[in-house]
């Protein structure tokens, strides 16, 4: 929506301007006439333009505004001067831009959903259903802190997980590079010296020469190919088929899979208990928290449950028939429909995988440690040793 720029005067008299968000110069004018200010000038502030990734606004960001609105809301403290407070002291200059703009939009007459609902990328679809919920329930302040819990536990959750898969990455990284760096600029050197010797090669060694001649021959050529198939492979993963073949691939690997499922599984028991808890339908729920699975194959089973439920059945068989969640976690739900806890239920059960994603780091780590330093080992070692074969040869035959 359009920024409109305004100048007035208050019915005492005194002078005021600022900025204010409208789909339109009438209802800017509505809006000042209802908070009494008579209007000198309006103009539509003109666009900006803004060249930036993302949102430039991080989710613990969000999560800490989250947890401090609730406290200020819990302590009586009126709404519009919570978010004045706010976005006066977030360092976020963006964050602080949107928190202002959503006061605007409430001051204005909108609901704290509503106006929160026109930046979706900084408060999603979740977010905002939950403090609509708030909102018709009379119990802000509850949901706000629900919210924040929920959020807290789900940063922690993905920390959890970028924890376990960063280790390894940059020890791969950094095997590679050393390994490349060697047959790059190392083995040149011994190639040289051989080569001056006149003598036949062992087999090792000229395989690892002729892998290094090849390498730095076409070292433009494979980079350049390197890059081809990573944004091949960014595009293919974004298409529909290729997203559900990668997501149902990551539930099946072989060491990272058993962490991906018990994450996915107490993302989605987090998510579904805390909106049913706030209020959300549980139609809602389902639909908002398919669409915050970030997996295709959970996200299908989501939906599966949403039909079964539309025609009067119950939404375990769906998740059950996926093959995604363990039995136990169908059965507690089962239990939870039964006894009408099933927000209950589904929180014992996120707080239950949280512990195993806790637990399944850690083993990830213990495995994944020794296994590259073994590999840097092998790999390594054999060059080296396919290097000083020559070597021992001409000592031997001195």
């Amino acid at each position: 929506m359009p920024v409109f720029e305004y100048k007035g005067k208050t019915l005492a008299g005194a002078q005021v301007q600022g900025e204010l968000t409208a789909k339109s110069r009438e209802e800017l004018e509505r809006i000042l006439r209802q908070n009494r200010i008579l209007i000198s000038s309006i103009r539509k502030k003109p666009a900006e333009i803004r060249i930036k990734f993302g949102t430039g606004i991080k989710k613990i960001e969000i999560s800490r505004f989250t947890r401090q609105f609730a406290t200020m809301i819990g302590a009586g403290l009126p709404m519009v001067q919570c978010l004045d407070i706010l976005g006066s002291q977030l360092e976020n200059k963006e964050l602080s831009r949107v928190v202002n703009d959503v006061k605007e939009g409430v001051q204005g007459g909108s609901t704290l959903s509503d106006a929160m609902a026109r930046h979706p990328k900084v408060f999603d679809q979740l977010y905002t259903n939950m403090v609509e919920a708030g909102e018709m329930g009379g119990a802000l302040d509850t949901i706000l802190v629900r919210l924040s819990i929920y959020r807290e536990k789900a940063d922690a959750l993905v920390r959890k997980v970028k924890g376990a898969m960063m280790y390894p990455s940059v020890i791969v990284v950094v095997a590679i590079g050393v390994t490349v760096g060697m047959l790059t600029f190392i083995i040149p050197v011994f190639a040289k010296m051989f080569g001056s010797l006149g003598a036949e090669l062992p087999g090792p060694t000229a395989i690892v020469l002729d892998i290094s001649n090849f390498l730095r021959s076409n070292f433009l050529l494979l980079f350049g190919g390197l890059a081809v198939g990573i944004i091949v492979f960014i595009y293919w993963v974004k298409t529909d088929s290729g997203r559900a073949i990668f997501d149902s691939g990551l539930l099946k690997a072989p060491i990272f899979g058993n962490l991906v499922r018990k994450s996915a599984v107490a993302r989605f028991t987090r998510t579904l208990g805390t909106l049913l808890s706030s209020g959300v339908s549980i139609l809602d729920a389902l639909e908002i928290t398919a669409k915050t699975a970030g997996n295709v194959v959970i996200a299908k089973a989501i939906r599966k449950s949403v039909m079964s439920i539309a025609e009067g059945d119950t939404i375990t068989g769906p998740l059950r028939e996926s093959g995604v969640f363990p039995p136990m976690v169908t059965q507690m739900i089962s239990v939870g429909e039964k006894t009408g806890g099933l927000d209950e239920m589904l929180a014992k059960i996120a707080d239950f995988y949280d512990e195993e994603v806790d637990a399944a780091v850690s083993a990830l780590t213990s495995i994944i440690e020794p296994l590259i330093i073994v590999f840097m080992g092998i790999v390594i070692g054999a060059i080296l040793v396919a290097m000083y074969l020559p070597m021992f040869d001409i000592i031997g035959k001195i």
